[in-house]
């Protein structure tokens, strides 16, 4: 009897490359609902007033009415929301990649602290136009998020 050390040796390497593959990629279960959720609130929130009159939209897109003095803190938690909650979450979601996880439950942690400031600054404002619904409801978007991400990043043992 002859042994074949390089068939045992291939069967080696490609046992350990699958497990490589395996230890990249993550299998989200039940919180992809709440995310896809969170996401569509989002999306959701961005078309509904944030200051003013003026949509998630206009804030983004620097439409807003100049009256308003819709400032830099709404308009920066707007480009990270989207970025972050909707940008990686979704590229998060489709590849189950582990850093890709890690950049959303950051991200997304970043963005919820990025709009609480927002609706403090317009709170603060002497516009005399506080956060609107739009606003109010991104940012429990963006919370919901965050923890469904950091859950699942922390969940790697």
């Amino acid at each position: 009897m002859s042994s074949d050390p390089d068939g045992i040796a291939g069967l080696r390497a490609e046992i350990d490359a699958v497990e490589r593959a395996t230890l990249r990629r993550v299998e989200p279960g039940g919180r992809v609902v709440a995310i896809s959720a969170a996401i569509m609130v989002l999306l959701l929130a961005v078309t509904l007033p944030w200051v003013g009159e003026a949509s998630g939209w206009d804030v983004l897109s620097g439409m807003a009415n100049p009256a308003d003095r819709v400032g830099l803190l709404p308009r920066m938690f707007g480009g990270v929301a989207l970025a972050a909650g909707i940008g990686l979450s979704g590229l998060a979601l489709v590849t189950h990649r582990w850093g890709l996880v890690w950049a959303s439950a950051l991200g997304c942690t970043y963005c919820v602290l990025d709009g609480v400031w927002a609706i403090w600054s317009r709170q603060t404002a002497h516009s005399g136009h506080g956060p609107g619904i739009g606003l109010v409801l991104a940012v429990l978007a963006m919370v919901v998020l965050a923890v469904q991400w950091l859950k699942l990043a922390l969940s790697r043992k």
